[in-house]
């Protein structure tokens, strides 16, 4: 069954420096706190809600496991939970490769449901300071 790809936003992210875990039972452990996301697109565009934005990213010979939990509000005061997971080629360092992602949504607001049903696919950039982050996201849909 062939996918079609609609554009669902662009995720705009500034990133604090990272927490060092170390080398634990599931590789090297970073903490990557956001400061501030946006979202910007034709359907949906908000704000990052509160603090409790980051990405617990873990490292295996060079490849990252992203896995990230956001809230963000949109603009028409919406609560919106997205989480995501991913993979990243560390090889060449960060900011060198894309970040690819799988985001799911929650709402309880009515005029967001539709979220509830979305599978996406994204792809993102970090800045070679690895201090900025930018997404594209698509949802998936069967044709």
């Amino acid at each position: 069954m062939p996918l079609e790809l609609i554009p669902l936003c662009e995720i705009d992210m500034t990133l604090r420096q990272p927490i060092f875990v170390g080398n634990g039972p599931r590789g090297l452990r970073l903490v990557i706190e956001v400061e501030d996301s946006t979202v910007s697109g034709d359907r949906i565009r908000g704000q990052m809600l509160g603090t409790a934005t980051a990405d617990w990213v873990t490292i295996v010979d060079n490849v990252g496991t992203v896995d990230v939990r956001s809230t963000f509000e949109t603009d028409d005061g919406a609560v919106v939970f997205c989480q995501y997971s991913g993979r990243i080629n560390f090889t060449n360092g960060p900011g060198t490769a894309p970040v690819y992602n799988a985001p799911t949504f929650e709402t309880g607001d009515e005029r967001y449901r539709w979220l509830n049903f979305v599978q996406a696919v994204g792809v993102g950039t970090m800045d070679e300071t690895a201090t900025a982050l930018h997404y594209e996201w698509y949802e998936l849909r069967a044709t």
